[in-house]
């Protein structure tokens, strides 16, 4: 038996991977330079610095979209991080692309989300806008506040006592471009963003129809016909049709009619789940929770950790933001009562 090194996988990828893969051994490096693993790519040594984050663990008690769920089998970020990343490397392993970059990609890009999932980012975006002058409703508060950024600021600057993880470039930037209308560099980075969508309409639905919210026979007649009539024939359309279209067009890319299919499935969990009253019954109370948190940091700035205002560059909500975000649901939820309503502990 012999040792398979970095440099010998460095040349397997040479020799296995598709012409417009990103290898690791063409990385465009790290913001501080260190000495090669002798074991892993850079590439391999990115995912498991995100792997042993302390940001990666608190994923597993952050809401995915039911913040008062009963029960254990409804999502949390951790669970969709994982889905995202199974989804991510099958279809890169077809298309004969880098897996261990779109792994770390993965399993980084919700690093810098809020506890109460979206709806702890728009009222962490709103408190912030609050106190800096700016209308809460406006466009300009939505931008203060972005996971795909907080989750770079996480990798670059809070993670590992300020000093960042220190991770690959093409990490980084599959990181910042994974949503909306963003587009990541490499092929491995685009497909992580479509893998997170494939993630999170799939499983939402599948939650939504747990929590009672929704039966499979509810969804628009026409995503049954594209898709497939449940939750593992839409993935397994899903992830062939943006194999096969993909390899056919040399970038990564799904057929307009399941593309639509999938964005219609979308718009119609928006309009049937998110804002469903069970869902908003708790949203409403997740806002009220974060803004008042971030009230009281903001007034007592010596009572967010020293870690995070030395990183802040002197700007104090900034310390508070970071603070506030890096919570759980359950850390957010005590500290509320704690603050909030102490009488509750003497019982």
């Amino acid at each position: 038996m012999r040792v398979r090194g970095r440099e010998d996988q460095e040349q397997r990828e040479r020799a296995m991977l598709a012409e417009d893969a990103a290898l690791a051994a063409e990385s465009e490096g790290r913001d501080r330079s260190t000495a090669p693993d002798a074991l892993r790519t850079d590439y391999q040594r990115d995912r498991d610095k995100i792997l042993h984050s302390k940001s990666f663990r608190r994923l597993s008690h952050k809401t995915q979209v039911f913040l008062a769920s009963e029960g254990d089998h409804f999502r949390t970020r951790l669970t969709h991080t994982l889905e995202v990343a199974q989804i991510a490397r099958t279809i890169t392993r077809a298309l004969g692309l880098n897996e261990d970059l779109t792994e770390a990609i993965s399993l980084g890009h919700d690093l810098g989300h809020t506890p109460f999932g979206h709806t702890g980012e728009a009222a962490l975006a709103g408190a912030l806008a609050r106190h800096r002058g700016i209308d809460p409703a406006s466009p300009q508060a939505a931008r203060l506040y972005r996971h795909n950024e907080q989750s770079v600021r996480v990798v670059e600057r809070i993670e590992n006592g300020g000093a960042g993880l220190n991770l690959t470039a093409e990490v980084r930037d599959g990181i910042l471009n994974h949503t909306g209308n963003l587009r990541a560099e490499t092929l491995e980075g685009r497909i992580v963003a479509t893998a997170d969508r494939i993630a999170y309409v799939n499983h939402d639905i599948d939650d939504a129809i747990r929590a009672g919210i929704l039966r499979e026979a509810d969804l628009p007649e026409a995503t049954h016909r594209v898709l497939g009539a449940d939750h593992s024939a839409r993935i397994e359309t899903l992830v062939r049709d943006m194999v096969e279209t993909s390899a056919a067009e040399g970038d990564i890319r799904m057929s307009p009619a399941v593309w639509d299919a999938m964005m219609e499935l979308r718009t119609f969990l928006f309009a049937n789940v998110y804002t469903a009253p069970p869902v908003m019954a708790e949203v409403e109370k997740a806002t009220h929770l974060i803004a008042d948190l971030f009230d009281y940091y903001a007034a007592h700035i010596d009572e967010v950790p020293a870690d995070y205002r030395a990183i802040s560059d002197g700007d104090d909500l900034r310390a508070v933001t970071d603070y506030i975000a890096g919570m759980t649901d359950r850390f957010a939820t005590s500290t509320y009562q704690r603050l909030f309503i102490p009488h509750a502990l003497s019982y």
